[in-house]
């Protein structure tokens, strides 16, 4: 099933490098990666890699989330996903908003950002942004290791 999805991060506050993007300073709280899964194996397989490198850290990062999932200063809390053929990954950036990391995961784009900060808990917020881009969300939440999540 292809769709859409944003990735929910809970981390300490940490300055780390991001590729191209140089050393980043990030706030403690929760932070926002909106992406797309619109090839071969849609979200599950697409979610699934996110969740398997998040438990396993000893691997190479390729994107730039992948320097937040292989950092332990971030622990994936969960996923919001929708299902869609349609290309809604930028639109869903717009409606999420707010505070940002610029260039953040938008490098075949041009949004400002694909990752987005907020100081709370943000899940039923993001369901509100998928629901205002006309999608039906689904919340999947990790256990307390932020290790497994089926999509």
């Amino acid at each position: 099933m292809r769709g859409i999805y944003c990735l929910v991060f809970q981390n300490r506050a940490v300055t780390l490098g991001i590729g191209a993007l140089g050393e980043v300073a990030f706030r403690e709280g929760w932070h926002l990666y909106v992406g797309s899964a619109q090839g071969p194996g849609g979200l599950g397989a697409r979610v699934g890699r996110h969740v398997h490198l998040a438990a396993d850290k000893d691997r190479r990062p390729r994107w730039h989330v992948d320097r937040l999932l292989l950092s332990g200063a971030f622990v994936l809390r969960g996923a919001v996903c929708a299902a869609t053929d349609d290309d809604l990954e930028c639109g869903l950036a717009a409606a999420i908003g707010g505070e940002a990391v610029e260039g953040f995961g938008c490098s075949d784009c041009r949004c400002f950002s694909h990752l987005f900060y907020r100081p709370d808990e943000p899940f039923t917020e993001v369901a509100d942004a998928f629901t205002a881009i006309r999608l039906d969300p689904r919340i999947r939440k990790t256990n307390m290791g932020g290790c497994h999540l089926n999509v």
